[in-house]
């Protein structure tokens, strides 16, 4: 569910957590019991937990800090590159 911020007659500001198809009904101040209405407020993608979110994030960082590559994007690794000496690896399907 999505979280809405309300107000109340009174001007106390909260949060809410309503659902979507809820999101025109007032409410009541937890506050001083009052009618309160739906602010519009923008959306909150930054705090998203979600792929959205770490994708915001990492573009935002990455405008500033770009990431230092040490070979090109899709290259394969080359034969002196193994990550393990175990023998019975080198015998694995490769892709």
């Amino acid at each position: 569910m999505p979280i809405y911020e309300f107000r109340c007659e009174s001007a106390h500001e909260y949060e809410r957590s309503v659902p979507i198809s809820a999101r025109d009904q007032d409410l009541t101040c937890p506050d001083c019991g009052a009618r309160s209405r739906r602010r519009v407020s923008a959306p909150r993608l930054g705090s998203l937990g979600s792929p959205a979110g770490r994708l915001l994030e990492s573009t935002a960082a990455s405008a500033h800090e770009p990431a230092v590559v040490d070979r090109l994007p899709g290259a394969r690794r080359t034969a002196t590159s193994r990550i393990t000496a175990d023998p019975r690896h080198a015998r694995l399907p490769r892709p």
